[in-house]
C-alpha cells in the first residue's frame, strides 16, 4: 500500500533540507510517498484518514526480487533478462549472465561483479580513457584508496570523514530509505559497504569503471564475516552510461567522485534519468568559488588543467546548481566547509 503524508512523524518520516543552503538540516513540513502496512480507520463525517504506521515502515519496501530488475543494456537501454535464479543475488550464482532482447548482447558475471560496460566482452578492442580515469584503475591506488588516499581528503580538502559524510548522506536520503540506491563512482567500496550494513536500502549497487577498485571492495566484502552479501551486488559501468532502466533507482551517491568525471552534465543527465520521480540526487565533491573561482583566470586555469587531465577539476557552487537544474534535477541544497560541498537534488515529481 502506498500514501501521501503531509506532515512530519518525529518516529519514521523522513526529514526535508532546511532552508538555509550553509546549514545542517532541520525537520520540515512535507509531503512524500511511503509505501507502508497501514490500518485505515473512516467515518462518515471524517475529513482525513488516520494511518497507523508499523515499525516495519522501512523493511516493507525491501523485496529481494527487485535487485535484478533495475538493470538495463548500455547500448540500448532495453532492459535485461537473467538466467539465474530469482532468489538469488547475481554475484552468488556461478556463470549467471544477464541478456538483451534487444540486441541480444549478453553480460556475464565473473564472480566478483557484473561488467555492463558498453565494450563488455570486446577481445580485440580497447578504449584509451582519460588519464584521471586510468589512475583509479591501477593496482596501486586502488589498493591505496582506504589505506591512506582517502584519509587525506580529510587534511586536504576539509571533508569531515567517511563516517560523518555517511550520517549526513542519510540525512539527505531519508525521503527515499528502504528503496534501490547506486553508490556511483564507488572506489573500493567505502560508503557501499556502509549503505549495505545500515539495513536502510532494499539493494545496493558499488557501480565503478575501475576493475581494480571493485575487486578490492570484493576482497573488504568477504574479510567481515557477518557482512550482509544479500542486498549487495558489485558492477562495472560507465558512469556516462548507466545500465539502469529509465526511472528505476531510488537514491545516487557519489562520494568525492564529480570533479574526477570526463564530463558532469553527461553523468548527471544519466543519474537523472535513472532516478525514479522524487528519487535524490547526493554527492560530495571539491568546489572552487568565491573571490578566487569569481576570477577569470581561475576559469581558464580549471579549463586548461580539465583538458590535459579530461577531468573537469573543480565547479563552483553556483556551477553545480545550474548543472543540475540543467539536468532535470531541482530542490538543489549544500552544506559546505571550506573546499568540501555535500549536495542534494531530487527527481521531480
Amino acid at each position: 500500500m502506498e500514501a501521501i503524508i503531509s506532515r512530519v512523524s518525529t518516529v519514521f518520516l523522513p526529514r526535508q533540507i532546511g532552508d538555509s543552503r550553509h546549514c545542517f538540516l532541520k525537520p520540515v513540513k512535507t509531503t512524500v510517498r511511503i509505501p507502508f502496512a497501514a490500518t485505515i480507520r473512516a467515518s462518515s463525517t471524517a475529513t482525513s484518514i488516520d494511518f497507523e504506521i508499523k515499525p516495519d515502515v522501512i523493511v516493507d519496501r525491501m523485496e529481494s526480487s527487485t535487485s535484478k530488475d533495475i538493470f538495463a543494456c548500455p547500448i540500448c537501454y532495453d532492459p535485461l533478462t537473467w538466467n539465474g535464479d530469482p532468489g538469488l543475488p547475481v554475484k552468488f550464482t556461478p556463470g549467471s549472465r544477464f541478456q538483451c532482447r534487444t540486441c541480444t548482447k549478453t553480460y556475464f558475471n565473473n564472480k566478483q561483479y557484473l561488467d555492463l560496460t558498453a565494450a563488455s566482452g570486446a577481445k580485440e578492442y580497447g578504449e584509451s580513457t582519460p588519464p584521471s580515469t586510468e589512475l583509479f584503475r591501477t593496482p596501486l591506488v586502488s589498493f591505496l584508496y582506504e589505506r591512506g588516499w582517502r584519509q587525506s581528503f580529510s587534511f586536504f580538502g576539509g571533508f569531515p570523514g567517511p563516517d560523518k559524510e555517511f550520517e549526513m548522506a542519510k540525512d539527505y536520503l531519508k525521503p527515499v530509505l528502504g528503496g534501490k540506491i547506486v553508490d556511483a563512482s564507488c572506489g573500493s567500496g567505502l560508503f557501499s559497504r556502509l549503505f549495505a550494513k545500515s539495513g536502510l536500502f532494499s539493494s545496493v549497487v558499488a557501480l565503478d569503471f575501475s576493475e581494480n577498485m571493485l575487486k578490492q571492495c570484493y576482497d573488504f566484502i568477504n574479510q567481515e564475516k557477518s557482512f550482509p552479501k544479500e542486498n549487495l551486488i558489485l558492477v562495472r559501468a560507465d558512469i556516462s552510461r548507466l545500465p539502469f532502466v529509465s526511472s528505476s533507482i531510488d537514491a545516487v551517491h557519489a562520494g568525492a567522485a564529480l570533479h574526477c568525471w570526463p564530463s558532469p552534465s553527461a553523468a548527471v543527465a544519466e543519474i537523472s534519468r535513472v532516478l525514479r520521480p522524487g528519487g535524490v540526487f547526493v554527492a560530495t565533491t571539491y568546489i572552487v568559488d568565491g573571490i578566487v573561482g569569481a576570477l577569470p583566470v581561475s576559469r581558464i586555469l580549471r579549463q586548461y588543467i580539465g583538458q590535459i587531465s579530461s577531468s573537469h577539476i573543480f565547479l563552483s557552487e553556483r556551477e553545480l546548481e545550474d548543472l543540475c537544474k540543467a539536468c532535470g534535477l531541482v530542490g538543489f541544497t549544500c552544506t559546505r566547509n571550506g573546499p568540501f560541498i555535500m549536495m542534494s537534488a531530487t527527481k521531480p515529481t
